[in-house]
């Protein structure tokens, strides 16, 4: 049997723990006009990340050009394998 004091330091334990989870700010709980703001954020520093480096372009793009040069294998290459494959690296 719990004593009194005991319930009541439980009792602040649930109270807090139920506060911190009202409080928690994670991406799903966020507006979706935030939401949308940040994926689209992402979105232009990956492909300013793409632009002008050593590796320009995604693997879709690399698959498209490999499948118009006819390349084989292209399918089970990944990204860096391709761009070397194509003189893109």
């Amino acid at each position: 049997m719990a004593s009194a004091k005991q319930r009541a330091a439980a009792r602040r334990n649930i109270k807090k723990a139920a506060t911190a989870a009202r409080r928690k700010r994670t991406i799903s709980r966020l507006p979706k006009k935030t939401r949308t703001a940040l994926g689209k954020q992402a979105a232009a520093v990956a492909k300013r990340k793409r632009t002008g480096g050593t590796h320009p372009k995604t693997k879709s793009e690399l698959m498209k050009i490999a499948q118009k040069r006819g390349l084989e294998g292209r399918s089970k290459m990944g990204r860096d394998e391709l761009a070397r494959k194509l003189g893109e690296k």
